[in-house]
């Protein structure tokens, strides 16, 4: 499922090192900006920054094709994380953004996330 700011969801995100984030990410960082953590699907990638997130939606066949999308944090107007049950064999946890645009995002992590590690960096963030 594709990853964008203009869809509903993107499922089993799983955690992926900053220094695996595409080459092409590295054109849209600002002065000062640096990558704090990302997560990918099979080609599709999600990163959260120390000003946005970024995702890219890499399209078509050979995935030569790519969609940038970009939400500064200042946008999000809440959102919500839901941990992981301790009875589940594959642990995943949840985030739903809602951002002032109207735009909702809701992303499902797989595997060890620390996803209220990643609640306490948005609120950072969020309410700078």
């Amino acid at each position: 499922m594709a990853i964008n700011f203009n869809s509903n969801s993107a499922w089993n995100l799983k955690p992926i090192n900053v220094s695996e984030i595409r080459e092409e990410v590295n054109g849209l960082l600002v002065n000062g900006e640096q990558p704090i953590c990302a997560f990918k699907t099979i080609r599709d990638q999600l990163i959260f920054t120390n000003k946005r997130i970024i995702a890219v939606d890499v399209q078509g066949l050979t995935g030569s094709r790519k969609s940038f999308s970009s939400m500064p944090y200042a946008k999000i107007q809440f959102f919500t994380v839901q941990t992981p049950s301790v009875a589940e064999l594959v642990p995943d946890s949840e985030l739903l953004l809602v951002f002032s645009n109207g735009f909702t995002a809701k992303f499902e992590f797989k595997g060890s996330v620390d996803i209220g590690a990643i609640g306490r960096m948005i609120s950072e963030f969020v309410l700078m």
